[in-house]
């Protein structure tokens, strides 16, 4: 192959490049590397299919985009002789490509990565891409000779590793940012860049020789099975997009199936709940099923056992429940329905009688006999005030003290329910108190221009040592009716103080943070006491607090609000409007109320962008927003078209949302804004 034939017997023969081809062979191997970096970015991530499966699916993309940029390449070369393809020797130039992609992929995702990790992928991927491209050199059968210049056969494949190490670092340094379209999009360029480089480098590296007496052609480049060859690249690279956009697909619906189902009996979950629950066409009836003494039989049998347990009530209650309901697993012992367009309550009490009977029976698991103690307990809503209880009270059902666990049904009474269960959360809160039952955890808010973190928003949570973890749905309202929430409020005013001063003793800060206000408290000349005595005992300035009040707080005593809320800023504390839109007097009065923050409630977020209506109504929100010269808080943001809307809707969006992280305790935000801060930087 470095032969050197004598020039008075053979004549060289120069060929040529059409550009059109040339530029389409380098977009493949963009497109190629972008689809294969999308799939081996699936790999690290949990899903349905095993890390492997889809490095197997990065390595076959990978190899057939290197192929296919080779070929493609090739017949962007024009010689005037005639030329055909070994077949077999084609089909089998492929494999080198895949094996290499896989091992480079596999050593890219390794926890462990040191600076000899990525010389390995490198020449591993390099290597792949070279012999691919000489064994696809040899595969082409032509009436002429050729030979290799040694240098710049040798500088092709160093150009091949040297640029696949950079893009193999790349892609390691920053695996844990991949789900960045455009760092994807940069270290595709760079892979595509590897393997063009090489294949054109590689070229003119080869000298064409023929005979003196050799009958040139006068068609340039005669070529036998193009045709086949423009099929298969064609069909291959639909094949490569139809994945990305599968795997695209397969990331949507994991996570849709982690966050909202149960992983186990396939129902909706308790997130899937709270969120149908709040919903504008509210359900009319709530039961849910709460089953006793499943640890017992944990104890008893095993785990497994009880999962089975579970799954045969599950098959039960689905093949029994009425006919306009939907059926969640709450929590490990809880089944819930809610029902709407339902005539009368008679209906409701007649299919849950009918589950009743069937766990009244014992039921048959491998063989046992078990008999299990349950009740189920209803809730009616006749309007959306009474949905918003529909919870708390099938809470105070179950957890009255009148309740036995027979089977049986019991329709919420608020003359028999109602005041026990709110009379126990707030004699309970002192205690929570005292105890740690009550914690606060940190949901950051971000610019959508720059990436940076805002600030954090203060949200209270209750681990009760009866009830579990309290929805602060159920928990904050009947505080607020007993005017316990004042003095809540005023404990994590004190913590949230603490916090900024110790984050400030670790070099931490994270700008501003937010605390909710009552709507009663709002008015109260208390409330600017409290957090001034509180900032100057931990020396925290008034840049670093804002207090969020609710369109309820200022509308019973407007003018009060008003004289508040100027006091407020005078200390230099910011003001933000919560749930803005949600009620109906937020217009008229808004002009009046020297804010700072308008925050958009997560109702007018969740349908957009795919509701023409919903769209319009935020973007006339964004207008009002910005000409009173606001900053724009959107909150519950998950999806990605949702960013992209918003940023293409409103000049300086801030987002919060499980888009970029869930509320979290004071140590899980440090170390997700560390994740946080260092994908910026990596834009940037």
């Amino acid at each position: 192959m470095f032969r050197n034939y004598v020039e008075g017997d053979m004549v060289v023969i120069q060929g040529d490049y059409a550009a059109s081809i040339v530029l389409l062979s380098v977009l493949i191997a963009v497109i190629a590397s972008y689809s294969a970096l999308a799939m081996n970015g699936r790999a690290q991530r949990n899903g349905f299919f095993h890390r492997y499966i889809w490095l197997l699916f990065a390595s076959i993309a990978m190899g057939f985009g290197i192929w296919s940029m080779h070929f493609v390449g090739m017949s962007a070369f024009s010689l005037p002789v005639h030329m055909k393809y070994n077949v077999p020797l084609t089909v089998l130039s492929i494999v080198p490509a895949m094996i290499a992609s896989f091992l480079a992929f596999y050593l890219s995702s390794l926890s462990k990565r040191g600076f000899w990790m990525y010389v390995l992928a490198g020449i591993s991927m390099g290597t792949g891409i070279s012999t691919m491209h000489y064994m696809g050199m040899y595969a082409m059968e032509m009436d002429i000779f050729y030979t290799y210049d040694r240098l710049l056969f040798a500088v092709s494949i160093g150009i091949a590793v040297a640029v696949s190490m950079i893009a193999v670092y790349i892609f390691s340094s920053l695996q844990l940012y991949m789900k960045n379209r455009w760092i994807q999009l940069c270290t595709a360029v760079i892979m595509g860049l590897a393997v063009s480089s090489m294949h054109y480098t590689g070229m003119s590296a080869i000298t064409f020789y023929m005979p003196n007496d050799f009958p040139i052609h006068t068609l340039a480049h005669e070529m036998e099975n193009i045709g086949g060859l423009v099929i298969i690249v064609t069909v291959g690279m639909a094949f490569l997009l139809g994945m990305l956009f599968l795997s695209g697909q397969i990331d949507r619906y994991v996570e849709y199936r982690t966050n909202f189902f149960d992983s186990y009996t396939k129902l909706p979950n308790r997130r899937s709940f709270e969120q149908d629950l709040q919903k504008h066409l509210f359900p009319e009836y709530l039961s849910i099923w709460h089953l006793n003494g499943l640890e017992e039989l944990n104890k008893e049998y095993s785990y497994q056992f009880v999962d089975e347990v579970i799954k045969r009530l599950a098959e039960k209650f689905k093949s029994l429940a009425p006919a306009s309901s939907e059926l969640y697993r709450m929590e490990e012992n809880r089944f819930a329905f809610l029902m709407k367009d339902v005539k009368d309550n008679s209906q409701v009490k007649e299919a849950m009688q009918r589950i009743a009977d069937y766990l009244q029976k014992p039921l048959l698991i491998d063989g046992e006999k078990i008999y299990l103690s349950s009740v189920c307990a209803v809730a009616e809503a006749n309007n959306k005030t009474e949905a918003v209880a529909l919870y708390a009270n099938v809470l105070s059902v179950i957890d009255h003290s009148s309740t036995n666990f027979v089977n049986e049904v019991i329709f919420y009474d608020p003359s028999i329910h109602t005041r026990t269960f709110e009379r126990e959360l707030v004699d309970d809160i002192s205690r929570a108190i005292k105890d740690g039952e009550l914690f606060l955890v940190y949901q950051p808010k971000v610019s959508l221009r720059g990436n940076q973190v805002e600030g954090l928003e203060t949200l209270l949570r209750w681990n009760h040592p009866t009830h579990g973890l309290l929805s602060p749905a159920v928990f904050i309202p009947i505080l607020e009716t007993h005017n316990r929430m004042v003095g809540v409020t005023d404990w994590i005013i004190e913590q949230v103080c603490r916090q900024i001063a110790n984050w400030r003793e670790d070099g931490i800060s994270f700008e501003q943070i937010s605390i909710n206000i009552p709507g009663e408290y709002v008015t109260s000349p208390k409330l600017l006491h409290v957090v001034k005595d509180n900032m100057q005992h931990y020396k925290v300035s008034a840049s670093q607090l804002e207090l969020e009040i609710t369109e309820t707080s200022f509308v019973r005593n407007i003018d009060k609000a008003i004289q508040a809320v100027i006091a407020f800023r005078k200390e230099g504390l910011s003001v933000a409007l919560d749930d803005f839109g949600t009620g109906v007097s937020s217009l008229s009065y808004l002009k009046k109320m020297p804010i700072s923050t308008l925050k958009i409630d997560k109702s007018f977020i969740d349908e957009i962008p795919a509701s023409e209506k919903d769209s319009s109504i935020m973007e006339a929100m964004i207008g009002l927003g910005q000409s009173l010269k606001l900053t724009i808080v959107f909150e519950g943001v998950e999806t990605k078209e949702q960013i992209e809307f918003l940023k293409n809707t409103c000049i300086m969006p801030v987002v919060q949302g499980y888009y970029f992280s869930k509320p979290q305790t004071s140590e899980e935000i440090v170390l997700w804004n560390q994740v946080h801060l260092a994908t910026t930087k990596a834009l940037a």
